[in-house]
């Protein structure tokens, strides 16, 4: 059994893309209709990146969104069809796009709005703490006076990424070493995203969201703050209610991998630039083998 997985910010870089917007024809068809809603050439920004804008998150998002994109639909005009979708952060859009929850152009204006907004936060960051369990995490943020950072993805048992006030995070790295931590590594992102810090755009998505209405998935898609499937009833107040929760909620992806496996899913395949997500479940599936998921 496969699962699609989508990556999230991270996985950009310059000449994403090379060769899929001539070959997806499901993308020549709506090339201009992406570069109007945009104001800007997505093929340009991602094939040549100048002025460096793929690390800019209103950037970023909407172009990792249709490379995302690109990867799904030449995968499924070879045949190869998942049983389960499930996206990082922003390749959650993917996966409901995947999933026939949205169609393209609609996740398009989604993951448009998102980035801005989420681009307008400011003084916030992220550290990758690398080595250390989440217990441990929790007991160095209790204990230290750290009660500002907020954790943003269980990316692995041992890859756990916080979020807080620029200062903090500074500070909080000598704690994990000390702590036992491997490494710990700041982040170059913008703002503390998943986090309690993104209040104010989850609000504003919400309201962006609003009036829109979603189907219901046709195959099973893994939510980011649940590490479960979207509900298949009251569809478009669930995807409403999810999306908005997964800007200000941790990104539950260690859960949702453990999810996949206990569904049956034996493989993983990463639809985007880069091999960031074929790594974490790779991890993810060797420290099950070592100390069996309860």
């Amino acid at each position: 059994m496969i699962a699609f997985v989508f990556p999230g910010q991270g996985s950009q870089k310059r000449g994403m893309g090379q060769g899929l917007f001539d070959e997806v024809r499901e993308y020549a068809a709506v090339e201009k209709d992406v570069d109007a809603i945009l104001g800007y050439s997505m093929r340009k920004l991602c094939l040549e990146d100048v002025g460096n804008r793929l690390k800019e998150t209103q950037f970023t998002q909407p172009s990792l969104y249709v490379v995302n994109a690109l990867h799904y639909y030449k995968a499924i005009s070879q045949g190869t069809r998942p049983a389960y979708v499930a996206g990082h952060s922003l390749g959650e859009y993917n996966a409901l796009l995947a999933a026939g929850v949205l169609d393209f152009l609609t996740g398009l204006r989604l993951v448009k709005k998102r980035g801005e907004l989420m681009s307008q936060a400011k003084n916030g960051g992220m550290g990758a703490v690398i080595g250390l369990g989440a217990d441990s995490i929790a007991r160095v943020i209790k204990e230290n006076g750290l009660a500002s950072l907020d954790v943003a993805n269980f990316n692995t048992p041992s890859q756990t990424v916080v979020s807080g006030p620029v200062d903090d995070i500074k500070r909080a790295g000598p704690l994990f070493e000390k702590a036992g931590a491997q490494m710990y590594m700041p982040l170059q992102v913008s703002a503390a995203f998943h986090s309690r810090y993104m209040a104010d755009a989850a609000k504003a998505f919400a309201d962006f969201l609003a009036p829109m209405s979603f189907a219901a998935p046709k195959t099973p898609v893994i939510a980011n703050a649940t590490a479960q499937p979207y509900p298949a009833g009251n569809a478009s107040e669930s995807v409403k209610s999810l999306l908005v929760n997964q800007i200000t909620n941790s990104v539950q992806w260690t859960e949702s991998i453990h999810f996949l496996i206990s569904q049956g899913v034996t493989q993983f395949s990463e639809m985007g630039p880069g091999n960031v997500l074929t790594r974490m479940v790779q991890q993810i599936q060797q420290q099950m083998l070592v100390r069996p998921h309860a």
